[in-house]
């Protein structure tokens, strides 16, 4: 058994959205990783840069002409090693040079080339043989805002988040039956509905965000009821893309415009009226006094940052030292290597901030963020509900779950 590197081949893809992304195949002499690249449509500006100028195809030819060499030879098990010459590679705090999604899917793909020599799941080399905790899955119902287009909900997300189920399986049923009552509801609403679907498969239908949920919040309660479990609703706000900076408000429908007080207070009154269990970005990704704010005002609800934080860890700390938030969304491809993430993670359950492993709207098959959210110990892991790219991942951690066999248990969770 070795775990040399032996060989990198790079190959230009498509992610859900058919855009061009990124494949990295990782070989060893007794073992092989393969690793794709996401893309964000609702993007924060503290981001890496996705790829270099040029994109995937400059991407590739930086692969081969540039990381290849400095990797090839040496050993798949270093992980932090790797990732720190990734950064000095690049030379610059964004991989601007080399790309986030290029030094990511290298980074991941090393991972479980390094895995698979030893014969063992991704998830167990990164997070040993006693890691038994699954995520709950986070599901995006309804979309509007960058995920969908025509005309909308102002949020960009209506989430379902199925708590006190007993196993993984059960909790991504739940979501998948609520995601159908929305459906049959919508559709008799309005009967013109023709069943269209956002980026992440959440159903994108001409309604205000009022009804929208309502129509949530009914098809949670009644499959909560039927399956004797608690399905609550979350809302992913993507408040920048709402923010007007030069007028200092937030835009939403019919021209209503909000200062950052009065947002602050329509998110409270929202939490409070739905019992929500999770917003997300509910303020523009620099108010980190407002996320301060609102997470002192509103109580048993995760008040989780994405674009306030983007994965980073000096972010992060910002936001720590205020209280803004408890809870970080996780993408890999927004700060770069393995090991970064993983520092961000220990970070912020450190300082009890929750991190939820997220997908990006635009996906591929790659069933990797199933693993990092298990050998990470994220609590919840937000991957969709439906569609090959989102389902990959759910179907993925019920492997893990049958893997695990007795020993499997679904994470703590008091919302």
């Amino acid at each position: 058994m070795s775990t040399i590197i032996e060989g990198i081949q790079a190959v230009k893809i498509y992610n859900s959205r058919g855009e061009e992304t990124l494949e990295i195949e990782v070989f060893t002499e007794t073992g092989y990783g393969r690793a794709s690249a996401p893309a964000g449509a609702s993007t924060g500006k503290a981001e890496v840069v996705s790829y270099p100028e040029g994109g995937v195809d400059q991407a590739i030819s930086k692969i081969n002409e540039v990381i290849t060499p400095e990797l090839i030879d040496m050993n798949a098990e270093e992980q932090e090693t790797i990732d720190t010459l990734l950064h000095e590679i690049d030379g610059t705090e964004d991989f601007r040079i080399l790309g986030g999604n290029t030094v990511c899917s290298i980074s991941l793909a090393i991972a479980e080339a390094a895995s698979n020599s030893y014969g063992i799941s991704l998830y167990q080399y990164l997070g040993g043989f006693l890691t038994t905790e699954l995520p709950y899955p986070l599901g995006n119902v309804l979309g509007g805002g960058k995920h969908t287009s025509g005309k909308t909900l102002d949020f960009q997300e209506i989430l379902v988040l199925p708590l006190k189920s007993k196993t993984f399986a059960e909790a991504a049923k739940a979501n998948i039956k609520v995601h159908q009552k929305v459906g049959s509801f919508l559709k008799k609403k309005n009967v013109s509905f023709t069943g269209g679907k956002g980026d992440e498969g959440g159903w994108a239908p001409n309604i205000d965000n009022e009804d929208a949920l309502e129509i949530v919040s009914r098809a949670a309660e009644e499959v909560s009821e039927e399956m004797d479990i608690k399905c609550k609703i979350g809302l992913d706000i993507a408040a920048s893309a709402l923010w007007n900076p030069e007028k200092e408000h937030y835009i939403y429908s019919g021209d209503e415009k909000l200062n950052s007080g009065e947002q602050v207070d329509f998110i409270i009154d929202i939490a409070e009226k739905y019992n929500l269990a999770y917003i997300e970005d509910p303020l523009h990704e620099d108010d980190f006094e407002g996320f301060a704010e609102l997470t002192e005002k509103v109580k048993g609800c995760l008040i989780c940052g994405d674009d306030l934080f983007v994965t980073n860890q000096g972010r992060l700390a910002d936001g720590i030292r205020i209280g803004a938030g408890n809870s970080i969304i996780i993408k890999i491809n927004q700060v770069g290597t393995l090991t970064d993430v993983q520092n961000t993670v220990r970070l912020a359950e450190k300082n009890q901030y929750l991190p939820v492993m997220s997908h990006r709207s635009g996906e591929t098959t790659d069933p990797y963020l199933a693993h990092l959210a298990v050998a990470f110990r994220c609590p919840i892991i937000k991957t969709g509900i439906l569609g090959g790219e989102r389902i990959s991942k759910i179907n993925e951690i019920i492997r893990i779950e049958e893997m695990m066999g007795d020993m499997a248990k679904m994470s703590v969770l008091s919302l």
